[in-house]
């Protein structure tokens, strides 16, 4: 992940590599997606197995989850920052700077992970003997139906964080005309707000119940769709900022209580290699395709409204999956881990 980020500080440009710019770019978004395709499962599950009493899973859960707004907070603050360039200073070299600062974290994220032990459900079963020589081979064989559903759960929270924020901006600043600057301010503040929403909406999720809140936060993104992008056509940039802000606030909903609601579907054998690949599958099929068809929807009917609808249609199926996801395995049961004394 820190390699494939880094590099892209150093891609050369069109004028010095020509088309092999562009080629090593994507090459780098490649590393970049494998890395955290493992990682993001790695990070959850040390977070919701050491938790002991599923009690309190969804809370510690949603601080592996907390790292998004974080990112996105430090992501928007970096490119606030290089934006005051100006425009030429940030096209030839400002936009490298945070991808080669980004090596402090990555730096930082490492030598924590490396300190971490291993979990006791990871002790327990390596104690029987009971790991599984082929996860994801197993994962898709025996938790075929959870990976699917655990992709078709994310589908309206993983879109909408795109929608609200990659193509808010880009369309309300290059259509809409209003000023990039105040806007990556406004969307910096909404990073900071989920920085405490998303722990917040993980700990509720242990008090009222993970399925329940989560079918709350499904039912209330649909509803809040089609109204955000009303307002963002209206050109109100007063209100453009409250729906901002409020846009991330509802997506904490799903976001806080997700890691553990997907981490208590799969058994322990598969359970690392099943959640990725189900989390990661949406990226292909929900969050990737959405500012691209959000695009495409406001080209062709000259608004950003159809961009709501499609957001509401992601939503429908998404409250359907949640409802037939099932707990199972370990981790659905209502009792500490005690961990072996190998451990």
């Amino acid at each position: 992940m820190a390699i494939g980020t880094v590099l892209v500080g150093v891609v050369p440009t069109y004028e010095t590599g020509g088309i092999w710019g562009a080629v090593i770019l994507v090459l780098l978004r490649v590393v970049q997606g494998i890395g955290v395709g493992g990682e993001w499962s790695g990070s959850v599950l040390l977070a919701t197995e050491w938790s002991t009493f599923r009690g309190r899973r969804g809370f510690t859960g949603s601080w592996a989850q907390w790292g998004s707004p974080a990112g996105l907070t430090l992501a928007t603050a970096a490119l606030s920052l290089v934006s005051g360039l100006g425009e030429e200073q940030l096209l030839t070299w400002g936009w490298r700077v945070p991808f080669l600062v980004s090596f402090v974290l990555f730096g930082i994220g490492l030598w924590i992970r490396l300190g971490i032990l291993e979990t006791p459900f990871f002790e327990q079963m390596v104690a029987g003997r009971r790991r599984s020589s082929r996860p994801v081979v197993e994962a898709i064989r025996g938790n075929g139906r959870e990976i699917v559903l655990t992709c078709l759960v994310r589908m309206g929270q993983h879109a909408s964080f795109y929608l609200f924020t990659t193509f808010a901006l880009s369309y309300g600043v290059a259509t809409l005309g209003l000023p990039r600057q105040s806007f990556l301010t406004v969307i910096m503040v909404a990073g900071i707000v989920s920085l405490f929403t998303t722990p917040l909406w993980g700990w509720l999720s242990d008090v009222v119940g993970r399925r329940r809140l989560y079918l709350i936060g499904v039912v209330t993104m649909l509803v809040f769709a089609v109204p955000y992008f009303a307002v963002l056509e209206s050109g109100n940039f007063a209100l453009i900022a409250v729906f901002v802000v409020l846009s991330l606030v509802v997506h904490d909903i799903q976001y806080g209580p997700q890691a553990a609601l997907i981490a208590e579907s799969f058994p322990a054998r598969v359970r690392y290699s099943g959640s990725a690949l189900g989390y990661q599958l949406s990226s292909v099929t929900s969050a990737g395709p959405a500012p691209i068809v959000a695009t495409f929807l406001a080209a062709q009917f000259g608004s950003s409204l159809p961009a709501g609808i499609y957001l509401v249609v992601l939503c429908a199926i998404a409250l359907v999956a949640t409802i037939l996801l099932r707990p199972q395995g370990e981790m659905s049961e209502e009792k500490p881990v005690v961990a072996t004394s190998g451990s």
